[in-house]
């Protein structure tokens, strides 16, 4: 930046420069010319009242020569005594004087002058009186160049000083920034990166810096009350397999060994139940793709529940047109989770429900148990949670089935949430209507 400025400064002290020298240069050029002008006018005046000498000795603002009508210099400077006649052009009968700038003249040898022609009426024909002095040089005199150089190099040295300045104070907030974002490990997410008072764009880098660095500190520890919470959960079963194990070689003759391989397959199924949802969850956070296509929620539903093994019974109202672009794999697995967990908290009944309504198709899973309260409702949708009621009717849940539903209905486009029921809890699946699909029920 200090670079550009300094050399975009740069062209414009030249161009100042330049239209400086021409300008004055013009102007002293007009101003030389009407001094020659007025020696030839006082030297016309002389001649007129014939007061005229053959030799001009007190001229020494411009060199003179008069020429008669015949042609002959009759008067001249005493600089020029010996030269020829200077000029031969005359003014035009409309004016009285012409004025050129002369470079080739016999008696002005390798110079270039400013003659100025006056012509006047005597008796005896026209008189012509030729004054010359030389041209201004471009660059008038010796003391503006040296000024115009000086000023612009002034200027040129002020701009980059002042750029440099400028740049690096506007420039500080991200040195520090980034000092601080190097400072930032993936171990320590809590620091924030200092905000500057200006609201500019900086300011704004630095406050988005901090929302980034805020959302990372939520990932990182939900990933850390993740990884401990599987972990507890994943060491019961093993504890439990272990305690077996243990206490049945401890009396090998007395162990019922049938009883303790139940107890056993008891407790893989449940350690496989935490693994095949650790790896599903793993795949939802991972973002993978979904296949797309269109997925009758009543038809999927009929087939799911038609394959499961019932432990209350079902009331089924499944309408058809509630049609939606999803994965129907992942569908089939977030309907499952929700009739483990109806199953689980179902006294005897359970109620699934298929309909489309409002360009939405919705899936309804209501059992007949204890509910969720309302301050719960949200709860029961944060990984490992289990609320006290579901721990002492049933140990066998891993936690992250309605967490696993709940992600999956996001990744779909939709919502799964928990509303209101005169009995039991009552989940709804809330997913987009197929393009071409609008029923209403």
């Amino acid at each position: 930046m200090t670079v550009i400025a300094s050399v975009v400064m740069s062209l414009l002290c030249a161009i100042a420069a330049i239209f400086v020298l021409i300008t004055v240069r013009g102007t002293a050029e007009r101003y030389k010319t009407e001094q020659i002008a007025a020696t030839a006018a006082r030297i016309a005046y002389q001649v007129k009242r014939d007061r005229i000498a053959p030799v001009l000795l007190d001229e020494t603002d411009a060199d003179v020569q008069v020429i008669d009508p015949h042609g002959r210099i009759v008067s001249r400077s005493a600089a020029i005594l010996t030269r020829p006649r200077m000029a031969a052009f005359r003014p035009v009968e409309s004016s009285p004087q012409a004025s050129k700038i002369l470079c080739h003249s016999l008696a002005f040898p390798g110079r270039c002058m400013i003659v100025v022609a006056f012509r006047i009426e005597q008796p005896d024909g026209l008189w012509t009186i030729y004054a010359a002095d030389d041209e201004v040089p471009w660059h008038v005199g010796a003391p503006l160049p040296a000024a115009i150089l000086t000023g612009s190099a002034l200027l040129i040295g002020l701009t980059a000083v002042g750029t440099y300045e400028t740049v690096r104070k506007a420039l500080a907030p991200v040195d520090a920034i980034t000092d601080k974002l190097a400072d930032i490990t993936a171990t320590d997410l809590s620091q924030r990166v200092p905000v500057p008072k200006f609201r500019d764009e900086i300011r704004r880098l630095a406050e988005t810096a901090n929302q980034t660095l805020n959302r990372a500190e939520m990932a990182v520890e939900r990933q850390r009350r993740f990884a401990s919470d599987a972990s507890h959960d994943l060491r019961s079963p093993l504890t439990a397999m272990r305690t077996e194990i243990e206490e049945a070689l401890l009396h090998p003759a007395q162990a019922d060994w049938p009883a303790r391989g139940q107890a056993l397959l008891d407790s893989l199924d449940r350690l496989q139940a935490l693994v095949t949802d650790l790896l599903q969850l793993a795949r939802l956070d991972a973002g993978a793709p979904p296949k797309l296509e269109r997925v009758d929620l009543g038809e999927l539903a009929a087939h799911e529940l038609d394959r499961r093994q019932r432990k209350v019974d079902v009331v089924r109202d499944l309408g058809g047109g509630a049609v939606v672009v999803g994965d129907r794999l992942a569908l089939a697995r977030l309907l499952n989770n929700l009739l483990d967990n109806g199953e689980r908290h179902a006294v005897s009944t359970l109620k699934v429900t298929a309909y489309a309504k409002a360009g939405e198709g919705v899936l309804e899973v209501v059992d007949d148990g204890a509910g969720v309260p309302p301050d719960k409702r949200e709860l029961v949708f944060q990984r490992f949670t289990r609320l006290d009621a579901a721990r002492s009717k049933d140990a066998g849940g891993t936690g992250l089935g309605l967490p696993i539903a709940r992600q999956i209905a996001q990744s779909s486009g939709g919502t799964l949430t928990i509303e209101d029921s005169p009995k039991g809890a009552r989940f709804v699946l809330r997913l987009p209507l197929a393009p071409g699909d609008g029923h209403v029920h």
